[in-house]
């Protein structure tokens, strides 16, 4: 179970498999807390790991305009979960597992 959360994270239901993973923040010792982002696995050849990518505007003061921008982040993706390239994931902060991850994939909304 979510360690910070007594019954989940705000409407996430753990998944249905089960996994020996430590850094799993459903069956290991994980506790997450922070910012919860919607966005879509770029990458999963890493081991246990993902790029996550989601599209952002950002207004340019200067020229009274908009511009697409995109943030990417490391997260990372516990067995019992396996998402993959193409998925759409909701990741959640935690404390830093490695020396670029900082987050962990909570759910797939959509394969």
């Amino acid at each position: 179970m979510v360690k910070s959360k007594g019954i989940g994270i705000k409407g996430i239901e753990p998944p249905e498999n089960k996994c020996s993973d430590s850094k799993c923040p459903w069956h290991g010792k994980l506790s997450v807390r922070g910012r919860i982002f919607t966005g879509r696995v770029i990458s999963d050849r890493m081991a246990k790991t993902t790029t996550v990518e989601w599209p952002r505007i950002v207004r340019l003061k200067k020229y009274k305009r908009y511009m697409k921008k995109r943030s990417r982040v490391k997260a990372h993706n516990p067995e019992c979960i396996n998402a993959k390239t193409g998925n759409e994931v909701v990741i959640m902060e935690c404390r830093p597992l490695s020396k670029t991850k900082k987050f962990v994939i909570l759910k797939v909304k959509e394969k």
